[in-house]
């Protein structure tokens, strides 16, 4: 096999000047009535409407294994995997290999050799946490690279939060000393806590203490009333219930962390909740500022037509869709629209975000940071694709993350930070 070598990454594709953006196109689609555009709109075009609909909100029982596995290699005591070459597999750094079904996980390290003829990728396999991986077929790439604190050597608690439908299960990393300061982490859609953990060590470093939460329809908090994603314009109130419950124990004020959709969740905390002046700061990657955005984005990636893709986001938003999209109630997508709503938003935040996000588009972030450069900092990545900025490079996103919340939290820091700060950590 070849030996690898990075390559640099791919133009960002910019909407020429001349042409029409996806936002252009989607808003012409929006001046057409909602009853004169289901009159253009054919049956077959109005069903594919309401699956894209559906598909944004619902969440999926499974995720796909869409990843294959061809040969685990044994190497001494250790262990060495082949994949098939896929935009995910052949980007350097450390990663979460789900297989089974999601029964079995491990961490994949870094690349050994790369093969574009064949087509295939040797990595180094640095642990296996549950599963038989030398019996796995196919699975999917995250950046989850633990299955809980523990594997990362941290040590925790399991807690309960009290929330509408029930109790919330989640993950509590107490720092030393008396922290009052306290990171509530928040996951993507799709995801899980574990996505958080990357960001606790950080967290403990600045005497922080973490609580890494679940929140409704992520498969371990109580589900909606109508098992739907609300985008964060639901989900919020979960993480009003978090921060209520760090109030309780001993924090006197937060940090939210968000991935994804997790990031449009605490753009909603921050602005909604009745504890948002307790709110000193947020750290988000690759977030969802704009709704509209993302959906037209996917709608393009999935070669659906601009004005049906519209009309599924006229349902979302509109009260008769809900009887097409199990919504309980619309999902006004104008209200997390945080690039339009820039000057509003008065809380500190620091967004991470790679350029070549396959996903969520990064020009919302960069946008968003340029229109309020008071209360946004952005700090682009390269090569790291969704929400795995810190699997490409951990040195440059946990430096960046501590050193950008000293100075919010400065000279307010926890009990215990003081050594970190005096050592030059970071």
């Amino acid at each position: 096999m070849a030996t690898f070598q990075r390559t640099r990454p791919a133009p960002v594709h910019r909407p020429e000047t001349g042409g029409m953006s996806l936002r252009a196109k989607w808003a012409i689609g929006g001046a057409i009535g909602g009853g004169g555009l289901a009159g253009l709109l054919g049956a077959g075009s109005s069903a594919l409407a309401v699956y894209f609909a559906r598909r944004v909100i619902t969440p999926a029982r499974q995720r796909t294994s869409d990843q294959e596995i061809l040969a685990v290699i044994r190497d001494g005591q250790g262990q060495r995997a082949i994949f098939a070459a896929t935009d995910d597999t052949t980007v350097d750094g450390v990663y979460g290999f789900f297989f089974d079904g999601g029964k079995g996980h491990a961490r994949i390290g870094r690349i050994v050799s790369y093969s574009p003829a064949d087509r295939t990728v040797l990595r180094e396999v640095e642990a296996v946490y549950a599963g038989d991986l030398s019996a796995a077929r196919r699975g999917w790439w995250s950046g989850a690279v633990y299955p809980d604190p523990a594997a990362a050597g941290i040590p925790y608690e399991d807690v309960s939060i009290d929330v509408e439908r029930g109790q919330a299960p989640a993950w509590l990393v107490r720092a030393g000393g008396t922290a009052r300061t306290w990171a509530v982490m928040v996951h993507g859609r799709g995801a899980t806590r574990q996505e958080a953990l990357r960001a606790v060590g950080p967290a403990l470093e600045l005497g922080l203490t973490s609580l890494l939460v679940s929140y409704r329809n992520d498969g371990l908090a109580p589900s909606a009333d109508d098992g739907r994603y609300g985008l964060g314009s639901t989900e919020w109130r979960d993480i009003e219930a978090a921060i209520e419950y760090a109030l309780a124990n001993g924090a006197e004020e937060i940090v939210l962390f968000g991935w994804s959709m997790g990031g449009a969740i605490c753009l909603q905390t921050s602005d909604l909740s009745r504890y948002r002046h307790l709110i000193r700061a947020m750290v988000l990657d690759a977030p969802v500022t704009d709704w509209v955005n993302v959906l037209a984005h996917h709608a393009q990636l999935n070669r659906i037509p601009s004005l049906v893709g519209r009309y599924g986001q006229l349902m979302l938003g509109h009260p008769l869709g809900r009887r097409l999209t199990g919504l309980s109630a619309p999902v006004d997508l104008k209200v997390m629209d945080w690039v339009s709503r820039a000057v509003e938003l008065r809380t500190p935040t620091l967004i991470l975000h790679s350029v070549d996000d396959e996903y969520v588009p990064y020009e919302p972030s960069a946008l968003l940071a340029e229109r309020n450069p008071e209360m946004v900092t952005f700090e682009p990545f390269h090569q790291a694709r969704h929400t795995k900025e810190w699997n490409v490079d951990p040195d440059r996103w946990e430096g960046r993350v501590k050193s950008w919340l000293r100075q919010q939290l400065a000279p307010r820091l926890n009990p215990g930070a003081l050594g970190s700060l005096a050592s030059g950590s970071g």
